[in-house]
């Protein structure tokens, strides 16, 4: 498809974009958290919990080493626990930001406060499982039993207390509802273990990096694997610990980003310059594959009155983080998390053709984007930007200049803020 052909119809709503964060915000978050409080009252027994847990965990990563773990379980017992857990059809059912807040504090987050290494220590997992000589029983045992199970489990929470209605958010996590403080945990029923799952856990030997590409390669998505990661229930067995689910996302997205990067070292470029675009929950997302070797940068453009630049008056705030054809050798600042969602999903478009190329992500934050859902969107939101074709041009030049009039800031804002734009204008003048 011609550059020109693509770009038709992507007219900016410039009164849209300057509607003020108040005006959008949706306020039946509040309304929905009186019915969670309703639902926790018709749901607890006694000073317990008794239903589903949907197969995620939180661990925290305030006072590390020593955090606040939970189980996260539907409050509502007529639930269907699987659709609350973080996940890729979130998108493709096209839930928004209420429905995700919805989900999430429809959860109760039941925690303890344990050491990351607590873990450790213990007994094998089954009476005739080889492997990791670690925790598996107690508060600790279950999460991890609930984490490593490929459907929602059982359990019995016991609780102190009631529980705080307060969502707490975080810019790489999901949100997290109401929590309560757990006095215990035990399984109702005998979780089933994906095969895959038992070979990671029972090899002591095995770097958590091999074990996380080991289940990627076997169809696992990141969803899950950085829900055992967190569980502590992969790597050697001597250092096996809890990993903050802030953490466990970013380790997860990073490994199986550098995994695919690396089958693509010696393959073929793409031929010309693309254009691809996808917008979701007031992201848009303007990605632009050039030929040559892997580069990758991801530069954000963040609205005044969005959620992360919420000052009026004060233009775009711009971030970017980038990184050459052997990598990165330390952690993005700038961009956080984000860096590595948008990074994987670019890495699994071109794995899937076997080419490589030069990547640039350019992601606008409107202000539509009122509250914080995690980086899970921003992954689904570049993994699907590769749906339906994309506008090809002659040149890289040609490419940013066709996208130039879509984007909230001037060429010359990007080209200061951008090495991929301000280093291939210059070097890739015709293909």
């Amino acid at each position: 498809m011609r550059l020109d052909e693509f770009i038709e119809g992507f007219e900016r709503d410039e009164a849209a974009e300057k509607r003020r964060l108040a005006a959008e915000k949706s306020y039946a978050i509040t309304d929905h958290l009186d019915d969670v409080e309703r639902q926790f009252e018709e749901a607890l027994q006694g000073d317990a919990l008794f239903g589903s847990t949907a197969p995620e965990i939180f661990v925290g990563r305030s006072g590390y080493p020593t955090v606040s773990t939970g189980l996260l379980s539907p409050v509502d017992r007529d639930a269907a626990a699987e659709g609350f857990a973080t996940s890729s059809d979130w998108y493709s059912e096209g839930l928004g930001i209420e429905d995700v807040l919805q989900r999430r504090t429809g959860m109760l987050n039941s925690t303890r406060q344990t050491a990351v290494d607590s873990v450790q220590t213990g007994r094998r997992r089954g009476s005739d499982a080889g492997g990791a000589y670690d925790v598996w029983e107690g508060f600790v045992g279950v999460q991890r039993e609930v984490a490593i199970a490929d459907h929602p489990v059982d359990v019995e929470v016991g609780l102190d207390g009631k529980p705080d209605l307060d969502v707490a958010f975080d810019d790489v996590g999901t949100p997290t509802g109401p929590r309560a403080t757990a006095t215990g945990a035990d399984l109702a029923e005998n979780p089933h273990v994906p095969r895959a799952v038992e070979k990671t856990l029972s090899d002591d030997d095995w770097q958590a990096q091999g074990a996380m590409t080991y289940l990627y390669r076997r169809g696992f998505d990141v969803y899950d694997i950085n829900t055992i990661l967190s569980a502590g229930a992969l790597g050697q067995a001597s250092e096996r610990s809890l990993v903050p689910t802030r953490w466990s996302i970013t380790a997860v997205d990073d490994t199986v980003g550098q995994y695919l990067r690396g089958t693509l070292r010696n393959s073929d470029t793409i031929d010309k310059p693309e254009l691809w675009y996808n917008e979701y929950m007031g992201n848009r997302y303007w990605v632009v594959l050039a030929p040559g070797r892997w580069e990758f940068e991801l530069v954000e453009m963040k609205a005044p009155e969005s959620v992360w630049n919420p000052r009026p008056g004060t233009g775009y705030y711009m971030s970017s983080a980038y990184e050459g054809y052997e990598g990165r050798t330390g952690y993005v600042e700038e961009t956080a998390g984000a860096y590595y969602a948008a990074r994987l999903g670019a890495l699994e478009h071109l794995e899937t053709r076997g080419r490589q190329a030069k990547c640039l992500v350019l992601r606008e934050i409107t202000d539509d984007y009122w509250a914080p859902v995690g980086v899970w969107q921003v992954r689904e939101g570049v993994r699907n930007a590769f749906e339906g074709e994309p506008g090809v041009g002659q040149s890289f030049s040609e490419t940013l200049d066709a996208v130039a009039d879509q984007l909230p800031v001037p060429m010359g804002a990007l080209r200061r803020k951008s090495e991929l734009v301000a280093g291939l204008q210059s070097q890739l003048s015709d293909f």
